[in-house]
């Protein structure tokens, strides 16, 4: 499979970020804590989102060539007043509206500085969307609102976050995710409820050279199985295994292994 067109992912941002905003100015409590970040309220769980497009946008307006501080992004910290929905509001449909804007201008093409390696904006168009897409998840979790996702676009969500941890593992040596590797091991990712066009499954390999992987049906050591919204979830750790919607067949343990490690950030 390969990603989204540059064009339907700065959709798909205005879109998440329509459906962020009405968590926003849903009546929840800006102060309650989020379940699945736990360092973080909804309000610092917003403000960072929207503070993190400003910062995308600048470099991609800017066509920076390393990566901005984010004290020097104008705007970033959000209003001056906590608390208040309205202008919390405002100031993320101007985020969302902004970083479109700059990513459609510049195209897929446009050189810009990139922290996985890839250096155009047709990253950031793709790492926007998914940034917003499971943030969300969290946001509606701390409201207690009900979530869901397109299948293409949570099946692309499960591609790139395991491009992510590939990366992480090849150029962070330090990092956690050194430790996913093995030859032998694999896991199995298998979503219930797609067409099969979707290809909507997934063979991650522990190899001794790192993790590889690839769609498509294979057995595996473990295979995680459910409505690929939950699938998604799961496996940005965002919904618990034991969840009533997802069945885990095979080492389970494994797949634990699997989630302490693949982290990034």
């Amino acid at each position: 499979m390969t990603p989204l067109t540059h064009e339907s992912y700065c959709d798909e941002i205005t879109h998440q970020m329509r459906l962020l905003r009405s968590v926003v100015t849903s009546g929840a409590d800006l102060s309650a804590a989020v379940p699945t970040c736990p360092e973080w309220s909804l309000e610092d769980l917003v403000r960072h989102l929207g503070g993190a497009l400003r910062w995308v946008e600048l470099m991609v307006r800017t066509r920076a060539e390393e990566e901005v501080p984010e004290e020097r992004v104008p705007g970033a910290a959000g209003p001056e007043a906590r608390g208040d929905a309205v202008a919390l509001d405002a100031w993320l449909a101007e985020a969302g509206k902004q970083v479109v804007a700059t990513l459609r201008e510049a195209g897929p093409g446009a050189e810009v500085w990139g922290w996985a390696g890839i250096r155009d904006a047709g990253f950031w168009a793709r790492r926007v969307t998914h940034e917003i897409t499971v943030h969300r998840a969290d946001a509606t979790l701390a409201a207690g609102l009900p979530y869901g996702v397109a299948p293409e676009v949570a099946a692309d969500a499960i591609d790139e976050w395991l491009q992510i941890v590939a990366y992480v593992q090849r150029t962070v040596p330090q990092h956690a995710a050194k430790e996913l590797r093995g030859a032998g091991r694999s896991i199995h990712l298998h979503a219930t409820d797609t067409e099969p066009e979707l290809n909507a499954e997934w063979l991650v390999e522990l190899t001794e050279d790192g993790v590889a992987w690839r769609r498509g049906h294979r057995k595996a050591d473990v295979a995680l199985r459910g409505p690929l919204t939950s699938v998604l979830l799961a496996f940005y750790r965002r919904l618990p295994l034991d969840a009533a919607e997802l069945e885990v067949l095979g080492e389970r343990d494994l797949l634990e292994f699997w989630l302490e490690r693949a982290t990034f950030g």
